[in-house]
């Protein structure tokens, strides 16, 4: 079973799009539509994430969505990246054999980044 798409409510369209096209590579998807108010999104395995403007995003404290990497050193990488955006994020942890850190966009949805050590 592969995960087919994950739709996401947001406060702000284009900066979630920004985020996620230029810290984690999503692409938009072709053929869908792209505005202020909704776009589509893929990774590099075709899963799709719908993005659309809300008024209220008010998501349960555990929810988040995560951004897998091959290595800790892209963990290390994508958050000097955020940070050098202007971004306020806590560091890197260690935490049951993997890096991981967490950040709270500007759009009103927690991600996690995180990969596994060898």
């Amino acid at each position: 079973m592969k995960l087919n798409h994950i739709n996401l409510g947001v406060t702000d369209v284009p900066v979630a799009v920004e985020i996620f096209e230029r810290y984690f590579g999503l692409k938009q998807a072709d053929g869908m539509p792209r505005n202020d108010n909704m776009t589509f999104l893929r990774d590099d395995d075709g899963s799709l994430i719908s993005v659309f403007k809300s008024k209220d995003v008010n998501y349960p404290k555990v929810f988040h969505i995560g951004f897998l990497q091959d290595t800790p050193e892209q963990v290390r990488a994508i958050h000097a990246e955020l940070t050098a955006g202007g971004y306020q994020i806590p560091g890197p942890s260690e935490n049951h054999g993997r890096l991981t850190f967490y950040f709270n966009t500007p759009f009103g949805v927690i991600v996690e980044v995180e990969s596994f050590f060898a």
